[in-house]
């Protein structure tokens, strides 16, 4: 139940020692250089070109996630594997010149895609926004700043309302909220809230989970955030018999 990588793969972040002074510039200014790589590299990942994404990543290329250059083409080769129709669309928000040569991006990016299984098909969405720093025209660097993703089975899917902080304080006590919108009409609901790290050791690693019965039309938790600055990844998974639904969130503990 991780988050899926989207856009332009995963990235590392710029510290405010690497972001220019600069006010960020709007994106139908960029240089066409920018514009080139976005093209082709969305081109490129929406095609599954493995070796043609990797080459516009630096080979020295980190993220805030922790994939270096051989976990990011190790996890995109898995994902594609899974769901093999993925498609990616990369738009530019906003670009700076960091010096020559070097770019900072804020981009955001949609994928969409199905893995077909004996029992069921799965269809995935997924809204990332990310910061990239390019340098000398490969991706070096990458922050994520929001980033969700929604994977549904069935007939018929339960709708979800998520309410979730997208940013919590250290410590801090916060509400992770999700209600299905339809009447229950007396369908069972069955569902879970899930907290992972944002990591590549977890990014395909199954969890054991234990389904509630939802009684409330919904998931209601408190919880309190890490007394370290992270990155996680909390699920609500909601099943009915017409469906199921699972909702990923990324939370930001500054």
């Amino acid at each position: 139940m991780a988050a899926v990588m989207a856009g332009a793969g995963v990235f590392a972040p710029v510290t405010q020692a690497n972001v220019p002074v600069n006010p960020p510039v709007l994106a139908q200014a960029a240089p066409a250089e920018v514009q080139q790589l976005l093209t082709e590299l969305e081109t490129a990942a929406s095609s599954r070109n493995l070796d043609a994404v990797m080459a516009f990543y630096s080979e020295g290329f980190d993220s805030d996630t922790g994939f270096d250059y051989a976990q990011l083409r190790q996890t995109l080769e898995t994902l594609w594997q899974q769901y093999p129709d993925l498609t990616y669309d990369i738009e530019l928000l906003s670009w700076q010149a960091a010096g020559p040569g070097s770019y900072t991006l804020e981009t955001r990016t949609t994928v969409t895609g199905t893995q077909t299984r004996p029992d069921r098909t799965l269809t995935l969405t997924a809204d990332t926004t990310s910061r990239q720093r390019l340098e000398n025209g490969k991706i070096a660097y990458q922050e994520i700043l929001s980033e969700t993703s929604r994977l549904a089975s069935g007939d018929n899917p339960p709708i979800l309302q998520v309410q979730l902080p997208a940013t919590l304080t250290t410590g801090q006590a916060y509400s992770f909220d999700t209600i299905v919108v339809e009447p229950l009409e007396e369908r069972s609901l069955m569902g879970v809230a899930v907290e992972e790290g944002v990591t590549s050791e977890d990014f395909f690693v199954p969890r054991p989970v234990v389904f509630d019965i939802l009684s409330s039309g919904g998931l209601y938790k408190v919880g309190t955030a890490p007394a370290e600055p992270d990155n996680r990844w909390v699920s609500t998974v909601v099943i009915r018999e017409d469906g199921m639904v699972v909702e990923t969130r990324r939370v930001r503990i500054e």
